[in-house]
């Protein structure tokens, strides 16, 4: 489920049995988002040891077609939600990115971006519908191991919900960043002008690390 080359010193369990019978149990009774083989995609995408950036979400979007095991992301051919709009102009005021028609993030994901959400289903048209099930001991037990790993991490962690994870991130060793969730109820309250993305690539150079290539093509995956 998470490759790693090294092993995490504090070993990541998979999900509960109890959970797997709720997500099985609402599976049957209706749509739950993303489908079964990309719940842990952003974990396969980007392993263990590649992580050097940790992006947060709270759980998939919950409208038909959009959640693909990624946060924040949606398929190519899916218009880009409220949310990822609005990363799109903040990365525009920070970095000259240029939005394209997409929303699809998988770029990031093979740089070393996890886009991991706190809470990996949803029922359908059902926000949080799925919160408090058991997800969050499993993921909450991801954050951990990556605060414990050698190499240091950035963490971004945007609203209210995320930002109480940072309890779990060790900030003399790893890079935290927090600000205000890029949804429309909360974007002008202190999301539009954090410029979290040019800080993340400081915070990588400062490590040694080559900077994240944030721009999207039109193109490719």
């Amino acid at each position: 489920m998470y490759a790693a080359r090294t092993t995490p010193k504090r070993p990541i369990r998979r999900p509960s049995a109890e959970l797997a019978r709720f997500v099985a149990h609402e599976r049957g009774g209706g749509d739950v988002y993303p489908p079964a083989a990309a719940v842990f995609r952003a974990l396969e995408l980007t392993s263990y040891d590649a992580v050097r950036v940790v992006l947060l979400g709270q759980d998939p979007y919950h409208d038909e077609g959009q959640a693909h095991g990624l946060c924040f992301s949606v398929p190519r051919g899916v218009k880009p939600p409220p949310s990822l709009a609005n990363i799109y102009k903040e990365l525009a005021a920070d970095v000259g990115f240029r939005a394209p028609s997409h929303g699809c993030l998988e770029p990031w994901a093979r740089q070393g971006v996890l886009l991991l959400n706190a809470v990996l289903t949803v029922r359908a048209h059902a926000p949080a519908s799925h919160k408090d099930r058991g997800w969050e001991r499993f993921t909450d037990a991801v954050l951990r191991a990556l605060n414990e790993r050698d190499a240091p991490v950035v963490f971004v962690f945007w609203g209210g919900y995320a930002r109480k994870k940072a309890r779990l991130i060790d900030a003399s060793r790893h890079t935290l960043l927090e600000s205000a969730h890029p949804s429309p109820l909360s974007a002008r309250n202190g999301f539009f002008g954090s410029r979290p993305f040019s800080a993340i690539d400081a915070a990588l150079r400062r490590i040694g690390e080559a900077p994240i290539a944030w721009q999207l093509d039109e193109d490719g995956p």
